[in-house]
């Protein structure tokens, strides 16, 4: 197969699954708070939708190997088109409030194993598929996985805004409809024009070889679990709930908001190689000790954003700007860790590493949106800013621990 038709191919499912994503976080989000969820009950419709990437994540990374990418791919986005018509059966009035919390996270949950086997798949297509870029391959790598993963959040923010927009015209159940059909036109697609075993291990990948043996990757991924954490525990539930409830803005101002602010997410993220660009250093050298100095400025950021927050001053402005600035620094750090995993990992165990790397990001996303509701129904969004810039710290220290050149990998 053709490498650009196929990385054009997977990009576009990773971009279509990407959109319902985004749109169906903010439809379960704005929803189940205008029925009087708290943020605690809110944040735990989200816990299995997380716990779930971590096993989703091992068994994806092993299936892919040994079977190909091409099978985890079609497998995330049959089981989103299930996870988006279990939704649209919910049915609060008849069911109860109990029942209906339990369905909608075995629900989620499924979204959770569509999302990572989507983007396990999507993120290491990039190391076998991408285009060569002259003689340059470490660069090549660079520029390629931070268009993917720039543009995935870019659609990302596109699917917050479509979500606000398809609760208001369709209602719930048929905006949920809606996007399962259009997945299922996606599909097909890919079964009449994607060919190939893409990912396929050379020899037979045993079970146990999905925890990483490499201690660059380990470090990495301990790193990944702090940052992704950071982010959440503000951004899933705190951050749209103040927004709502304490700057008493509307569902669909909220929903602009964030759409808005992935969208900038997802450009910065693409645009990251020209940063580094001019440096005399290049490949994995070079971006680890950019993350150490972006990891830096991420901590005083967000340090800085709480402060404001806590003492009152220009609150309003102090959270909007101070996101902005937030997002383009994170931006930069999330790049930069997703290149090197795919730097760090050869391309016989490309699937594994991602496996087991976005694992470690399933659990920092899952403590970080339980700590989003709990913390902000304990000390407000303050409370949420220290503790996600005390994370940030973490994954700066380990970063202090990974090589500036490359190591084996076994």
């Amino acid at each position: 197969m053709n490498s650009l038709r196929g990385y054009a191919l997977v990009t576009l499912a990773y971009w279509a699954f990407t959109m319902t994503d985004g749109a169906l976080r903010m439809l379960v989000l704005l929803r189940f708070h205008e029925l009087g969820f708290t943020p605690v009950q809110l944040a735990f419709l989200f816990l299995l939708y997380e716990l779930c990437g971590v096993v989703t994540n091992l068994l994806g990374g092993w299936i892919g190997s040994r079977w190909g990418l091409r099978i985890t791919l079609y497998a995330g986005l049959i089981v989103q088109v299930v996870a988006l018509t279990m939704l649209a059966q919910v049915d609060i009035a008849a069911w109860g409030v109990v029942f209906s919390v339990c369905y909608v996270m075995a629900a989620q949950a499924l979204s959770g194993v569509a999302k990572d086997l989507t983007k396990m798949s999507s993120k290491s297509a990039v190391k076998l598929l991408a285009p060569a870029d002259g003689q340059d391959g470490e660069r090549g790598l660079f520029k390629w996985v931070a268009i993917l993963t720039g543009s995935k959040n870019t659609l990302k923010g596109v699917g917050f805004f479509l979500g606000t927009l398809l609760l208001t015209w369709l209602g719930f159940a048929d905006a949920l409809y809606a996007m399962a059909g259009f997945l299922g036109l996606v599909l097909v697609a890919l079964a009449i024009w994607l060919r190939g075993d893409m990912g396929r291990s050379k020899s037979k990948v045993k079970f146990t070889q999905v925890f990483s043996k490499n201690r660059q990757i380990n470090i990495l991924s301990l790193a990944r679990f702090f940052l992704f954490a950071s982010r959440d525990i503000w951004f899933v539930v705190a951050l749209p709930i103040f927004l709502k409830s304490t700057l008493g803005w509307s569902f669909n101002a909220v929903g602009a908001f964030m759409a808005a602010w992935v969208i900038g997410y997802g450009l910065v993220q693409a645009a990251v190689p020209a940063f580094v660009r001019s440096a005399k250093e290049s490949g994995a050298s070079l971006a680890v000790a950019q993350s150490r100095l972006w990891l830096a400025l991420l901590f005083v950021v967000t340090a800085g954003i709480g402060g404001c927050v806590l003492m009152g001053w220009q609150v309003t402005t102090a959270v909007l700007v101070g996101l902005g600035i937030f997002g383009v620094v994170f931006a930069i750090n999330s790049s930069l860790h997703s290149y090197l995993i795919l730097s760090f990992s050869d391309s016989d165990k490309v699937a594994l590493n991602v496996g087991f790397y976005y694992m470690a990001n399933a659990v920092g996303r899952l403590v970080g949106t339980l700590l989003s509701g709990l913390v902000y129904l304990w000390k407000g969004l303050p409370a949420c800013l220290w503790v996600s810039a005390a994370f940030v710290l973490g994954a700066f220290a380990l970063t202090l621990l990974l090589p500036r050149k490359s190591a084996p990998n076994p």
